[in-house]
């Protein structure tokens, strides 16, 4: 990426890049050719891309669709605009900083499954230049003790599922000044995410971060060692992401993306963050306990998913479930309509 000077605003950003504008590979050797990153000396994904969106929602400049839209097993529902997204995230930026004594460059560990706080707390985070870690729920008490001594995270947010194992090893981890657990639950020692949101308050000046500085840090599998911590800066999701969610995955503001991903891993990141809300679409998220390949179905068909990008042994699955007692003619007419995202599925699958 080249860097550039003086400070560029979103809307340079937003000119410089057509954002709302759907690029298709139909020609790669030209798009290589002539595509160029320009980086502004400061920059903010929440308030250079998401705030703006926010103001074109208003001005009724983009499409009705959310920001995000969130559904779990058991029939709850959550839709939030970017405006929802803006108030609900500053409300939290205030909680992290006020509550939990976070400062600029102050690193939390963040291990949640796909609940809306999850996103919350992400652009939370990059509102008040807080560097988050994200985390597999998967983690074992060892793992979460190596990545807070690692880390030296001084703050870490859980659920009540994990926090117990927290407890185990947190007293050894000396940089640890706050616990919160989200979204609700009672234990000593640990702030209540539930209770702090209710009283926070909405108002919060965004801080202002150079294109450069940290901004979340990803742990490696440790399949050949112990995780080593990958660092990633506002401009290389914030803005590297514009060739995933523009070329790769081709959203615009009237699309509704459905990625599988766990919370830890940078895919989440990437397809569930940063590539559609640069682009304005929908995130659409379900919180399946595990993988199920008749609920799948019954997603794509009930709701209007545009993009869907899942790993090839989840399209294998889906390929090879029975389909023909679960509305066959119509999942199979919606997800032929979809954009797959992936690798193509071998037809003997």
């Amino acid at each position: 990426m080249r860097k550039r000077t003086p400070v560029t605003t979103w809307r340079s950003f937003h000119k410089s890049y057509k954002a709302c504008v759907a690029q298709n590979f139909s020609d790669y050797e030209s798009i290589k050719q002539n595509y160029k990153s320009e980086v502004p000396e400061y920059f903010n994904f929440a308030s250079d891309v998401l705030d703006n969106w926010t103001r074109m929602e208003k001005d009724g400049k983009k499409p009705s669709n959310p920001a995000l839209w969130w559904i779990d097993d058991e029939g709850s529902e959550v839709k939030w605009s970017f405006e929802e997204l803006g108030v609900f995230s500053k409300k939290v930026a205030n909680i992290l900083s006020d509550a939990c004594g976070l400062k600029k460059n102050d690193r939390v560990i963040v291990i949640l499954p796909r609940i809306p706080e999850w996103w919350l707390i992400n652009v939370a985070c990059i509102r008040a230049g807080i560097v988050l870690i994200p985390a597999t729920s998967q983690l074992t008490a060892k793992d979460i003790h190596y990545r807070l001594q690692a880390s030296k995270a001084k703050c870490i947010i859980t659920s009540d599922t994990l926090a117990r194992e927290v407890d185990s090893v947190v007293s050894d981890c000396h940089f640890v000044k706050t616990k919160l657990i989200v979204p609700e639950g009672r234990l000593d020692g640990w702030l209540n995410f539930k209770d702090l949101f209710k009283a926070a308050c909405e108002d919060h000046t965004c801080v202002k971060t150079k294109s450069e500085d940290p901004m979340t840090i990803f742990f490696t599998s440790g399949t050949t060692g112990f995780p080593k911590m990958a660092q990633h800066t506002h401009c290389s999701y914030g803005i590297g992401h514009v060739v995933t969610g523009r070329y790769w995955l081709d959203l615009t503001p009237s699309d509704i993306i459905w990625t599988f991903s766990d919370t830890g891993w940078a895919k989440c990141a990437w397809t569930n963050v940063f590539a559609p809300w640069i682009q304005g679409s929908c995130v659409f998220i379900h919180r399946m306990h595990r993988f199920d390949a008749p609920t799948v179905l019954n997603v794509l068909c009930n709701y209007p998913i545009t993009t869907f990008c899942m790993a090839p042994t989840g399209y294998r699955m889906l390929v090879q479930h029975n389909v023909a007692g679960n509305k066959a003619t119509c999942e199979l007419h919606v997800c032929s309509q979809l954009k797959f995202a992936t690798d193509n599925i071998r037809e003997d699958s």
